[in-house]
């Protein structure tokens, strides 16, 4: 088996920022499995919140032996973005070799489009209100806050976009006090869920809190083995595939996530086409979907997800699994 790691960096439309910061590009990793004549691939994105670079995640891969199967993979690198490469690496291969889709080979029903919210960037409000007017006959809107200012920026919003259901994701910028004052307002703007309000190692505070409207584990959820400590806290769970290592874990952690009670979300970075292909199959009939990474981007991968007023389509073969 061979396995090649390339770095590859996708424009974005416009400047992102979120509570930690801005990017103009999307730094990514795409990774190539070819084994007897047959090649899978895909991508991954670094994050440094969980102390990851480019440098790193690729030593994580090359550091992998010459011969393994998916299923080994997952004891041969931990949950993060390199085993999330390799993983659905695999998953690409397993499926051209066998001339199935991948839905097919993990037992799931045959996917459909599913609604993704639309993400506006943290800004004045005057721009996020500007923001969320250009986008205001999106069914969705996901709003990045975390900031003293965010009542503000988020009148402005519901001012541009009456109509629109409203996420707020905090990226862990509030604290307990500043949550607690927030939530009578997320209420009367028809906010209907709230990602990572707290920072993860503080969110202990979550527990027995009034929460009027539906929290979301974020930075605090990553694989099935962190589901236990979240009861109690969260009422939602997001999975996204960087986090879990890949799609097989995330299947396991959707399935797990649905016994124990919670509501799953299923989210992203910023990256291409390729990234959101195998989470689509992890977002069919979730309460959230959250894959709009390329639609963020300025230039994305040849045969792009397709998004329209059904939501992000299923990938074509041609594109992955």
């Amino acid at each position: 088996m061979k396995i090649t790691v390339t770095r590859d960096v996708f424009r974005l439309a416009q400047v992102f920022t979120i509570s930690r910061g801005s990017r103009t590009e999307a730094q990514v990793l795409t990774v190539k499995v070819e084994r007897n004549g047959v090649t899978g691939w895909g991508e991954c994105v670094p994050y440094a919140r969980y102390n990851e670079t480019l440098d790193s995640v690729t030593a994580e891969i090359e550091s992998l032996p010459s011969e393994f199967t998916r299923l080994e993979l997952q004891s041969l690198l931990p949950a993060g973005a390199a085993r999330n490469a390799v993983d659905c690496a695999l998953w690409d291969w397993e499926a051209k070799n066998a001339g199935k889709p991948v839905w097919e080979l993990a037992g799931l029903p045959e996917p459909h489009p599913e609604i993704t919210a639309y993400t506006l960037s943290l800004d004045t409000p005057e721009n996020m209100q500007k923001q969320a007017a250009e986008n205001a006959n999106r069914p969705l809107l996901k709003i990045k806050l975390g900031t003293p200012d965010d009542i503000a920026r988020l009148e402005a919003v519901r001012t541009g976009a009456p109509n629109a259901t409203i996420i707020v994701d905090a990226n862990e910028g509030w604290s307990a006090e500043v949550y607690t004052d927030l939530a009578p307002h997320l209420v009367r703007l028809g906010v209907t869920l709230v990602e990572q309000p707290l920072p993860a190692g503080e969110d202990d505070a979550l527990l027995g809190m009034e929460r009027p409207v539906p929290v979301c584990a974020d930075e605090s959820c990553h694989d099935r083995n962190g589901l236990e400590k979240l009861k109690g806290k969260y009422d939602v769970i997001n999975i996204k595939l960087d986090k879990t290592g890949g799609l097989t874990e995330a299947l396991e952690l959707r399935k797990k996530a649905f016994e124990m009670g919670f509501d799953v979300m299923v989210g992203c970075m910023v990256g291409s086409s390729l990234a959101m292909a195998p989470a689509v199959l992890v977002a069919q009939g979730v309460s959230v979907t959250d894959l709009d990474g390329p639609l963020l981007l300025a230039e994305d991968r040849k045969d792009a997800l397709t998004f329209d007023n059904s939501g992000v389509h299923p990938p074509r073969a041609a594109l992955w699994g």
